[in-house]
């Protein structure tokens, strides 16, 4: 567990890249602060001397040799996780099982030891369709090829960090001498040239995990482990694929694949890592798609629509979704889930979004039959992410106007430049060219002014006749200032509605002391003072319950907003929670907790309050300030509006 506790420390600094307090890192990893200096000095121990993680008056933030520790943070000789995944490694190596004895020795631990590795291994096999076997000394694996194969796939997983692929962790899985582990890179590079060359949008944050697929199969099929040939007709599209796999396979790792191999490697190809490209028309995209799946993600994207009031109902934004809901269905069929790095990230940042794709998932559960994992659910929010950046771009615009007394075309040249560098951001709106305007008839959001205004204002800002990048960067800050004061603006009216002295709890920690009632005994502790309030009823408390097990609702390192689909509250009230120390939340702590309820009049809230509130909670400075503060309702009031109000 320490080991464990390291290494997540380490991911945190490495991810965030700032510095942090001891203490905000022990609320992060249910420590105390003294734990937290001894993790930093065994962290800098592994890498010595180099240091992964500095220290100094902030705290602790990542080192120069943070990703050198990071690499290095995969399992070593003494530890528990280590001796697992060598002793599932064997298992998997070994058709006729191994001598539990000889294994101990071969680890350098007891035999009473190994046997409670042992049934740890059990334990990593549910839903695996693998059982161990135990016969005297002996112990085996009774399972298929395929279900041998994906917990191999797991292993892999295991040992990577925020799952992201490494060629290290490939390596550790598969035995630095794997025939497939060996030459992934090159491998890899060409697949993914010669996909492109067949016209496919290669999809790069799934192509790593299908392409340690391919070296899973090669190094088993090496060992004479090759899954059977299944007689089935396969596309063109499914033949082509698995002719250039099998090609590869050859050149770069020596193997020939059988036909069962290169059956299911294309397939993992083309549901996995391929989408038809920009050219591909509408209605031969259709003709690809099963009409259920097409009607079933039609459906749900238009009550999505309408229940958030997103503009996401577009045909191409549809066909390409059922596309991937479709490619879903065979991974689903396989338990090939793919892998997305940017899921925590994406969750953290973009909270409504996420919000959006759990809603579309959960319908999309219901009406197909499709389990979905928060990394599935993270690619549904990527597609509902692009279609809402192409339509909101224009509302982020905010209006401009240029003051610069006119001397010949100067103040046309500037205003060119202004909608050349910052078109994305503002929209030029007037152009002043007398040298001494009436600044107090100038309403828009920014003035970019050439000579010294008559007083000093936020949002004025002074710039050189001749743009300059130092001038480029000081709209862009001025701009970023104006739009985040705008949204917490919004989100303080809003707060100070929601908000009620009776719907306070501080001491989580200490009020659902019983880790196995976990996130359900806070949703039902916070969700029964809005009973008693009218706002919510039991059926509510349910299915915020429901939607936490769909995907965590733990936004940020500190918060938690746990809410149920579907706006059905008699009005829009928040219970608050405070733990401190933190609590655990789905795989990570938190502080807060925001037990929200919406009503059906404040659909147009829902935004305002979801995003900004989830903003306000990313900053760890903000959240220790109202964590610490916050003895009762009023203090976390106080201190809630004064960090909004900065």
């Amino acid at each position: 567990m320490t080991r464990a506790r390291q290494d997540r420390l380490l991911a945190l600094l490495t991810r965030d890249g700032e510095w942090a307090t001891a203490a905000t890192l022990a609320d992060a990893l249910g420590v105390t602060p003294r734990s937290i200096r001894s993790y930093v000095t065994a962290v800098n121990a592994r890498v010595a001397p180099s240091v992964a993680i500095e220290s100094g008056p902030q705290g602790y933030r990542a080192g120069q040799g943070a990703a050198a520790a990071l690499r290095a943070s995969g399992p070593d000789a003494g530890t528990p996780r280590d001796r697992l995944h060598t002793l599932v490694r064997a298992l998997l190596d070994a058709p006729d099982g191994i001598d539990t004895f000889e294994f101990a020795d071969r680890l350098h631990v007891s035999p009473a030891t190994l046997d409670a590795d042992l049934a740890r291994v059990r334990g990593l096999l549910g839903g695996t369709e693998l059982t161990l076997e135990r016969s005297a000394s002996r112990a085996r694996l009774r399972g298929t090829e395929m279900a041998q194969r994906r917990l191999l796939s797991r292993l892999a997983h295991d040992e990577m960090d925020a799952g992201s692929f490494d060629i290290v962790a490939l390596r550790r899985t598969l035995g630095e001498g794997s025939v497939g582990a060996a030459a992934f890179g090159p491998f890899k590079s060409d697949l993914v040239a010669e996909l492109g060359a067949l016209g496919y949008f290669v999809n790069e944050f799934g192509i790593a995990d299908v392409v340690m697929h391919i070296a899973i199969a090669a190094d088993r099929v090496s060992q004479d482990r090759g899954l059977e040939g299944a007689p089935t007709e396969a596309r063109a599209a499914q033949q082509e694929v698995a002719a250039i796999i099998g090609r590869l396979a050859e050149k770069h790792l020596g193997v020939e694949l059988g036909s069962g191999d290169l059956q299911h490697l294309a397939t993992l190809v083309l549901t996995r890592v391929v989408a038809p490209g920009a050219e591909t028309p509408a209605d031969h995209a259709r003709s690809r798609l099963d009409p259920e799946v097409e009607a079933a993600v039609r459906d749900v994207v238009g009550t999505a629509s309408a229940e958030f009031l997103v503009d996401i109902a577009h045909e191409d934004f549809i066909l390409r979704l059922a596309l991937h809901v479709q490619n879903l269905q065979h991974r689903a069929r396989e338990q090939a889930w793919s892998r997305n790095p940017l899921t925590r990230s994406l969750k953290t940042t973009y909270p409504m979004i996420f919000e959006v794709a759990v809603f579309i998932a959960s319908r999309l559960q219901e009406r197909l039959g499709i389990p979905l994992p928060d990394d599935e659910i993270a690619y549904i929010a990527m597609h509902v992410g692009g279609r809402l950046e192409r339509s909101r771009r224009a509302d982020q615009l905010l209006t401009a106007t240029i003051v610069c007394p006119g001397y010949y075309d100067l103040h046309e040249l500037l205003r060119s430049s202004v909608d050349r560098s910052l078109g994305q951001a503002i929209e030029v709106v007037g152009v002043e060219t007398r040298v001494d305007p009436d600044w107090d008839s100038i309403d828009t959001d920014l003035v970019l002014t050439t000579i010294d205004p008559a007083e000093a204002s936020d949002r004025i800002v002074k710039v050189q006749p001749f743009l300059t990048d130092a001038d480029i960067e000081r709209v862009q800050a001025a701009a970023g200032r104006i739009r985040r004061s705008r949204r917490l603006a919004r989100l303080r009216t809003e707060l100070e509605r929601y908000f009620a002295p009776s719907a306070f709890v501080r001491g989580l920690d200490a009020r659902v002391p019983d880790a196995a009632s976990g996130e359900e005994g806070v949703i039902r502790l916070l969700g029964a003072s809005l009973i008693e309030q009218g706002v919510i009823d039991e059926d509510y408390v349910e299915r915020t319950i429901e939607r936490e097990r769909l995907s965590s609702t733990a936004f940020t390192d500190a918060l938690a907003v746990p809410h149920a689909l579907g706006m059905t509250a008699t009005r829009t009230s928040i219970a608050i929670g405070i733990a401190d120390p933190s609590i655990p939340w789905g795989e990570g702590r938190v502080q807060v907790v925001a037990l929200v309820a919406f009503s059906e009049t404040d659909r147009e809230a829902f935004q305002t309050v979801f995003e900004q509130f989830v903003e306000v909670f990313s900053e760890r400075d903000s959240v220790q300030r109202i964590v610490r503060r916050a003895t009762d309702f009023t203090g976390f009031l106080d201190e809630l509006v004064a960090v909004i109000d900065g």
